[in-house]
């Protein structure tokens, strides 16, 4: 278990070899700290923990399980030492910032949770409440649930991505000289969201890697589907190498493998082939490849998107070393690019190795903290500094508070929006159970007794979507996933932040500043620079009241 000390130092966790992500556990609890085993390991134990699964199932145990991929999200469950909740909003209250400092205005409903990305653009990209989708792309689990994200999105007016790898791994994509000329997922992906678009408030961004660069999908998504905003990946805070997927049929990996990707096993060899028919394993692995990116040619590529046609361009990275962090910030700048996203570890969507959720790449305090050092250098020097955006298992809207305000300069928040991709799939997930249930009259009583068991009752927002869009038909034009992820952003997130800064007396956006949060632990602040309270209230109270 995680300790911290007077100071800043830390007690380490035990090293685990059971996970629940992986199904595995051990014999007996208490573990050996030194490798997580069991003290006394015995022959006849029937229990699988980690060493013993991995015996019979090898690299399937680096993932989550199998069983439920297409069905599930994972993300990391390592306890990094700092996180958000390391850091309290400071309340507020003399005076207030964004609005008159009168009872009957300064009421919460009135603060403004509305933001822009892209603000040096000719035309900057507002959002109703201060968040992005982040690239959710081929795996199953995205695609089995898309309409109702991306209408949902659309409706709390955010950006929804559209992740990597999608017309790679549509059957129905076209390809002409290695070219994509027809995707109907793609097609499908971008429809979804414009179906329920206004107009002003978000847009629908297609995210594209390596793979997709060499097929041509920007180009494509610019020309065929009239989106506005390519993003560039260079990776993600869950894993540092390319995305992963899972086929369950063999004329599926054999499809992708004569598309260019890396199918694991290779389903062209005869044994492999023979082993999957006799069951010996039931999925194989698709692999993206890993991009190289160099200073000079990001610069080209962005100019060279913008020549094609695009209003937008953004760039998604992972967590990598502080200098990569430094490097990014450097080529962002010079390419000025609309809209930068870190993206630390801790998250997770669909399938990224387990070990490497857990033990690789900067936790998202961390990132942040090494951000804003490159900010601060970029301020000083008068350097272009993207509109940025942060990711990393946010699920909630203190933590989103906490990181905005901690972006402050002096000017107001450099990170202008939060982005999620676990928390709102997870709506959609949640409302299509729920409703399956309520259609076979298995929701559980204790909800039926709170709430009832009809979706226009226990979707609290329902009412209110249908009447803000007569022409469309709540449960068919209009998923009751995408009420729920609109009752997540807007109605939850939304009036939560609007409560928290009407807390801090910051009725907008641009007034948050450092100051408003202060660290708990002596390592929150050597790690962001965030006062501790302790220091916080040697330095004001003495100063109002010495002189007094």
């Amino acid at each position: 278990m995680t300790t911290f000390s007077k100071g800043s130092e830390i007690t380490l966790n035990t090293i685990e070899n059971s996970r629940s992500t992986t199904g595995t556990k051990t014999r007996v609890p208490d573990v050996s700290p030194v490798n997580g085993m069991c003290p006394i390991c015995v022959e006849d134990c029937n229990v699988l923990c980690e060493v013993g699964k991995s015996a019979f199932r090898g690299r399937e145990v680096l993932y989550p399980l199998p069983d439920y991929f297409g069905r599930s999200t994972a993300a990391s469950n390592k306890d990094f030492h700092i996180d958000w909740s390391h850091f309290q909003i400071m309340a507020e209250l003399i005076g207030a910032w964004g609005i008159d400092p009168t009872p009957d205005k300064a009421f919460f409903e009135n603060a403004d949770v509305t933001t822009a990305v892209a603000t040096r653009s000719k035309r900057p990209i507002k959002l109703k409440v201060p968040l992005v989708i982040a690239g959710l792309g081929s795996t199953a689990v995205a695609r089995r649930h898309w309409e109702a994200m991306a209408k949902g999105a659309a409706m709390s007016g955010v950006i929804q991505t559209v992740g990597e790898n999608v017309c790679g791994m549509d059957h129905e994509s076209v390809y002409t000289k290695g070219k994509i000329t027809r995707s109907p997922d793609l097609e499908f992906r971008v429809r979804s969201f414009k179906e329920m678009y206004d107009g002003e408030h978000g847009g629908i961004a297609v995210q594209t890697n390596v793979e997709d660069q060499r097929g041509g999908v920007d180009e494509y998504a610019l020309s065929k589907l009239e989106v506005d905003i390519i993003e560039r990946k260079w990776g993600q805070g869950a894993k540092a190498i390319g995305g992963e997927v899972r086929l369950t049929t063999l004329e599926r990996a054999l499809e992708l493998k004569k598309r260019g990707y890396l199918v694991l096993p290779d389903p062209e060899d005869k044994e492999v082939q023979e082993e999957f028919k006799a069951g010996v394993f039931k999925s194989f692995e698709r692999h993206s490849r890993v991009g190289f990116p160099e200073h000079v040619s990001f610069v080209e590529d962005v100019e060279n998107l913008r020549s094609m046609g695009a209003k937008y361009v953004f760039l998604k990275t992972g967590a990598y070393r502080p200098e990569v962090v430094a490097f990014t910030m450097k080529a962002a700048s010079e390419a000025k690019i609309d809209m930068l996203t870190f993206d630390g570890a801790g998250g997770g969507t669909g399938m990224s190795p387990v070990p490497m959720m857990n033990e690789m790449s900067t936790p998202t305090v961390h990132l942040q903290a090494q951000l804003m050092m490159c900010a601060r250098v970029m301020k000083e020097k008068g350097k272009f500094i993207p509109d940025l955006v942060m990711a990393g298992g946010f699920v909630n809207e203190t933590q989103m508070y906490k990181s905005m305000a901690m972006s402050d300069m002096g000017e107001g928040p450099l990170v202008k929006a939060i982005a999620m991709a676990r928390a709102p799939l997870l709506t959609v997930m949640k409302s299509a159970n729920y409703l399956k249930m309520a259609d076979t009259n298995c929701l559980p009583s204790s909800f039926t007794s709170a709430y009832g068991d009809d979706p226009r009752n226990f979707f609290i927002a329902a009412q209110e979507v249908e009447n803000r869009y007569p022409g469309k038909k709540l449960g068919t034009d209009i998923p009751y996933g995408a009420v729920g992820e609109y009752t997540y952003f807007v109605e939850r997130l939304g009036e939560g932040l609007k409560q928290l800064m009407a807390g801090s007396r910051k009725f907008t956006l641009a007034s948050l500043r450092r100051t408003d949060i202060a660290s708990l632990t002596p390592y929150a602040e050597k790690v962001t620079g965030i006062e501790t309270l302790e220091n916080m209230a040697e330095r004001v109270i003495m100063p109002m009241l010495e002189n007094w």
